[in-house]
């Protein structure tokens, strides 16, 4: 098979995947300007009268305060875990604590526990504690989630930083806050950027946790997209309407810092 015939087939093939990735997404779009009998007929059509009632009831069930609370949570989350992944990553790169794999494979085990096997106990301390239903002590819980992965991935990062600018720095008498600040984060910020922007999207989307640690004033975003679905039936407009308006905070943040995200990614990938 020739050069070009080959680019040429995986060229469809790569259009035919994203695609198929893609659909689902573009037909939550489309349904959320459809009225609601004809989003939730049984004959798919694309071929309707946009209207915007989806959006409207959704604004009505009081989205804006569930965004807020998403919001809220999730930044706060990803400044908890970058803070503490920062000098932890540091430490197990380029300042070697003894047993880095050890400490590693501890941070990364943590994530391996599901869930329902801890949430029973986290909802017994946050009772007695009177700390339930509240907005930072969920940001608290997720930037404790999050930490691992962001401190395996900016480990990573710092890992690529050369040696030689860092002893260079120490010879000209550079003191541990100088050495971290004014010279390895600048050089390691689009990795920064990278692990920020993957543990907002980790907290945006986490639903387990904010049903069941959650009422109703610190509830988020995801348990109340899954309150359209009830006895009732499936209120798929308003439902579409309301995924939309949920999923564009992500997808503006990964818009906004793809360049630092595409670049942070790729750091340590080719040695």
């Amino acid at each position: 098979m020739s050069t070009p015939l080959k680019n040429a087939l995986v060229n469809v093939l790569t259009w035919a995947l994203v695609l198929v990735f893609f659909f689902p997404v573009l037909w939550m779009f489309i349904n959320a300007f459809k009225p609601e009998s004809v989003a939730s007929s049984v004959n798919p059509t694309v071929l309707f009268t946009p209207v915007i009632d989806g959006y409207r009831l959704a604004m009505d069930r009081g989205m804006v305060g569930y965004l807020q609370n998403s919001l809220t949570a999730s930044v706060t989350a990803t400044i908890i875990s970058v803070v503490l992944a920062v000098p932890a990553a540091y430490a197990l790169s380029i300042r070697r604590v003894k047993n880095v794999e050890g400490a590693l494979s501890f941070f990364i085990s943590t994530r391996f526990m599901p869930l329902a096997a801890i949430v029973l106990p986290l909802f017994m301390i946050l009772k007695t504690m009177g700390m339930l239903d509240n907005i930072y002590m969920l940001a608290i819980v997720y930037g404790a989630m999050n930490l691992p992965v962001t401190v395996w991935m900016m480990r990573s990062f710092f890992l690529e930083v050369p040696y030689e600018i860092i002893e260079a720095a120490r010879v000209d008498g550079a003191g541990l806050y100088r050495e971290i600040v004014r010279i390895v984060l600048p050089l390691v910020l689009p990795g920064i950027a990278a692990a920020a922007l993957i543990s907002f999207i980790f907290s945006w989307n986490e639903y387990f946790l904010s049903l069941l640690l959650t009422s109703s004033s610190a509830r988020t975003t995801p348990p109340f997209l899954g309150s359209f679905v009830d006895g009732r039936g499936q209120f798929l407009a308003v439902l579409s309407a309301a995924a939309t308006i949920a999923a564009l905070p992500v997808v503006i943040a990964g818009w906004v810092a793809q360049k630092q995200l595409v670049r942070g990614l790729s750091m340590g990938a080719i040695k």
